[in-house]
């Protein structure tokens, strides 16, 4: 994660991570047997980490949204921005496409509490990806009281007033 944080995932290499972990490149290579396989065991990693944090959050309801917002405006930026390299690198790499629809599910799996119909849960879902992807671009990043209260509107009942122009 620290390459392609620096550098983009063109600069993966086995040698390359070997000489950045301070092992022999044998001893990645005996592991990993494709730049692909490093790829992927790297995004497994860290969508473990948030699928965890995730189902942690969904245990209390009432905390979850404050919880997420801190998990959305926490990341370290380079660390942020080699995600973001790496999910998008799903849609053309079928070997980690199923890590990005493993994310996609946790998310409607957490905002299903608040949000019954799918396209509720998805517009949501896209926001929280779009929150993280303002994490990478802007400068500042938001803040958690930003996301938070940007969930917290994402997650409440609507209220049921006209549809709005026909």
């Amino acid at each position: 994660m620290r390459v392609v944080g620096r550098e983009g995932v063109a600069a993966v290499s086995q040698r390359r991570v070997a000489a950045e972990a301070g092992v022999p490149p044998s001893a990645v290579m005996y592991h990993y047997a494709s730049v692909d396989d490093l790829l992927l065991a790297a995004l497994t990693r860290v969508n473990d980490s948030y699928v965890a944090a995730l189902e942690e959050l969904a245990r209390d309801p009432r905390t979850a949204p404050r919880g997420l917002a801190e998990l959305v405006a926490a990341p370290d930026r380079e660390h942020l921005r080699a995600e973001f390299e790496l999910f998008l690198m799903a849609a053309r790499r079928p070997v980690l496409r199923s890590e990005a629809e493993r994310w996609s599910r946790a998310v409607d799996a957490f905002l299903a509490p608040y949000l019954d119909d799918p396209v509720d849960r998805a517009a949501a879902a896209a926001a929280v990806d779009g929150l993280f992807l303002r994490g990478c671009l802007e400068d500042p990043p938001p803040g958690v009281e930003e996301v938070h209260r940007i969930i917290v509107r994402l997650v409440s009942p609507r209220s049921s007033g006209p549809a709005g122009p026909r």
